[in-house]
C-alpha cells in the first residue's frame, strides 16, 4: 500500500515539474502533500527521496525540500551522456530484437507521430526511445537513460513548448527501418545523429 501511494505521489509530482507546474525553488512541503494524496507522510517522504534521487528536488538545510533549478549547461551534458549511452544500449539490443518488439517500437513510432499538444509528444517520444532500447536488458544502463530522459523532458517544456509543431518523426522512421533490417550500425549512427540534432 505505502509503496503504490509513494509511486503515485512521485509520479504526479515529478510529470508537475517535469512541466513547470512546479517551478524551481518551490518548497515540496510533506504536509500539503500528504493533505492532497490523503496519506501519512511516510510514502510521501520515500516520493521526495525519489525526487530528489532523480535530480528534480534538492533537500537544503533549513529550507526544506525545493524543486531544482534548470542549468542551461546540462543540456549539453545530458545530450552528451544520452548518446553515449543510448547507442551502447542500441548495440546490445539489436541482436536481441524480436518482432514483438520490432511491433511494439512500431506502434511507439505511430504514437508519437499523431500526439496533438507537447505535453502528450513528449511522454510518447520517451516511449519510443525506451522501447527501442528495453531489449538491451540492461536495467542499470537503462535506469541511467531514464534519468537522462526526464532531465530532457524539463528542458524541452522549459525551452520548445511554444515551438513545438506536429510532425511526421522521420529520424524514428528511420532508425526503425534500419532496426527491422538487423543494421545496428546503421541504426546506432541514424540515433546518435538524431539525439544530437536535439542541441
Amino acid at each position: 500500500m505505502s509503496a503504490t501511494m509513494a509511486d503515485s505521489i512521485y509520479d504526479a509530482l515529478s510529470a508537475r515539474i517535469v512541466a513547470g507546474e512546479l517551478p524551481a525553488g518551490e518548497k515540496l512541503r510533506q504536509d500539503h502533500i500528504a493533505r492532497e494524496f490523503g496519506t501519512s507522510h511516510v510514502p510521501v517522504r520515500e516520493a521526495l527521496l525519489r525526487l530528489e534521487a532523480h535530480g528534480l528536488a534538492q533537500s537544503q538545510p533549513r529550507r526544506g525540500m525545493r524543486v531544482t533549478a534548470l542549468d542551461p549547461e546540462e543540456v549539453r551534458e545530458v545530450i552528451e551522456m544520452r548518446v553515449a549511452l543510448e547507442t551502447l544500449a542500441l548495440t546490445h539490443a539489436i541482436p536481441r530484437l524480436t518482432a514483438g518488439d520490432l511491433r511494439a517500437a512500431e506502434a511507439a513510432r505511430i504514437a508519437c507521430d499523431a500526439a496533438e499538444d507537447m505535453a502528450e509528444w513528449e511522454l510518447k517520444n520517451r516511449a519510443f526511445h525506451r522501447t527501442i532500447l528495453t531489449p538491451c536488458a540492461m536495467p542499470r544502463l537503462l535506469a541511467t537513460i531514464d534519468d537522462l530522459h526526464i532531465a530532457s523532458a524539463r528542458h524541452f517544456h522549459a525551452h520548445w513548448r511554444h515551438k513545438w509543431v506536429q510532425r511526421v518523426d522521420k529520424d524514428h522512421a528511420a532508425i526503425l527501418g534500419a532496426m527491422q533490417r538487423r543494421d545496428g550500425q546503421a541504426a546506432v549512427e541514424l540515433l546518435r545523429r538524431h539525439l544530437k540534432r536535439v542541441r
